[in-house]
C-alpha cells in the first residue's frame, strides 16, 4: 500500500496529461509479446498548433524483464507483468508557424525525443493496474523537430515553419511516471469503469492526473488474464480527467539552460487543465487498430484550446 500512500500525497499539490499515453488499460494487447506504432496529429482536427505532431514505436516482450531499469520501480503484489521499451517523439507549434519571428502570447516552438522503459502489473484478483515509465532524452534543437516538421510540410506541399530558430533549447529529459488504475464496473464484458490516477515528475513534465475511463462493446477484459478472448474486438473508449501543472519544459524551457529565445512564464502556466480523450478500438487475431482524438484546455494564460487525432496500430508475437 505504500505506492498508493505516495500518490495521495503527492496529488494534491502536483495534480498530466500525457500527449502519448500508450499504458491505459483500454489499449491493453492482450499480450506481455507485441509491437505497436503511434502517430498523433492536429491535421485530424484540422489544426496546425500547439501540440501539433507525435510517434512512438513501443515493443513489449518478456526477455525485457532482465532490463537493469525495472530495478528502480516499484514492485507491487500482481499477477502478471509486461515489460516493455518505446521510442517517443513529440513536437510543439505556436499558431503562426510560418513566420521567423517570435510570436509573443503563444507557445514556442518544441520538440522532446526520449526513450522509455515501462513496467505495467495487473493483479487480476483485486481488479487494479500499476503502470510505470522512465524516459530518457532531450529537448531541443537536437530533437530535430525543425528537419521533421519542414520534411512533412514539403511531403504533402504546405506552408515552410519558419521559426524553428526561436525553439526552447536543448536540455534533459528525465522523467518517472506512475499510474494506478481500479475497475469498479463490469458487465459482462460489454461495458466498464475504471477510475485512474497518474504522477509525473520529471525535467519535461511535473504533473499529474484524476479522473476515470469507460468502454463499451465487443471487450477483452485486461483485469481478467483468464479469460478466453474472441478472435474479434469492437469497442469505443472515453477517458476524461482533470489535471493540476506543475511543470512544462514545452512551455518553460529546461531546467538547466537560460538561453531560450522565448518561453512562457511560471505565472501564465494554467495550473488546472482538464482533457478528454475518446475513440473506437479493432482487435482482430493478432492486429490492433484504434483511432482516438483529444481535446485539452488552454495550458497557459493567452493561449486556448487544443484538439488533435491520431492513430495507432500494433501486432502480436504470440
Amino acid at each position: 500500500m505504500k505506492y498508493y500512500i505516495l500518490i495521495l500525497f503527492v496529488l494534491p499539490t502536483v495534480l498530466l496529461s500525457q500527449k502519448i499515453d500508450h499504458l491505459a488499460s483500454f489499449r491493453d494487447m492482450g499480450s506481455e509479446n507485441y509491437f505497436r506504432f503511434n502517430y498523433d496529429n492536429d491535421f485530424f482536427a484540422a489544426s496546425d498548433k500547439n501540440y501539433t505532431q507525435g510517434y512512438s514505436f513501443e515493443y513489449a516482450n518478456n526477455g525485457l524483464a532482465k532490463n537493469p531499469v525495472n530495478y528502480i520501480f516499484i514492485k507491487p503484489k500482481a499477477n502478471h507483468f509486461t515489460y516493455g521499451l518505446a521510442l517517443e517523439h513529440i513536437g510543439y507549434t505556436p499558431s503562426d508557424f510560418v513566420s521567423p519571428n517570435i510570436q509573443i502570447d503563444d507557445r514556442p516552438f518544441a520538440v522532446a525525443i526520449y526513450l522509455k522503459s515501462f513496467i505495467i502489473a495487473t493483479d487480476t484478483i483485486s481488479k487494479s493496474r500499476l503502470s510505470q515509465s522512465l524516459s530518457l532524452g532531450i529537448i531541443g534543437p537536437g530533437a530535430f523537430g525543425r528537419e521533421m516538421q519542414t520534411a512533412i510540410h514539403r511531403l504533402i506541399e504546405n506552408k515552410t515553419p519558419g521559426g524553428w530558430d526561436n525553439q526552447i533549447q536543448n536540455d534533459l529529459v528525465l522523467n518517472y511516471k506512475i499510474g494506478y488504475e481500479k475497475q469498479v464496473f463490469n458487465f459482462k464484458d460489454i461495458a466498464n469503469l475504471q477510475t485512474i490516477t497518474s504522477l509525473q515528475l520529471g525535467t519535461l513534465f511535473t504533473n499529474a492526473s484524476i479522473g476515470f475511463n469507460t468502454t463499451v462493446g465487443l471487450l477483452d477484459n485486461p483485469f481478467s488474464r483468464n479469460s478466453t478472448p474472441s478472435k474479434f474486438k469492437f469497442y469505443a473508449f472515453a477517458q476524461p480527467t482533470v489535471n493540476v501543472v506543475g511543470f512544462d519544459a514545452t512551455l518553460q524551457g529546461g531546467i538547466f539552460t537560460n538561453d531560450n529565445p522565448y518561453t512562457i512564464s511560471s505565472k501564465n502556466i494554467e495550473r488546472l487543465t482538464a482533457q478528454i480523450d475518446y475513440g473506437l478500438i479493432l482487435k482482430y487475431r493478432k492486429l490492433y487498430l484504434e483511432y482516438s482524438r483529444t481535446m485539452i484546455t488552454k495550458e497557459f494564460t493567452s493561449g486556448n484550446t487544443a484538439n488533435w487525432g491520431g492513430f495507432k496500430a500494433g501486432f502480436l508475437f504470440n
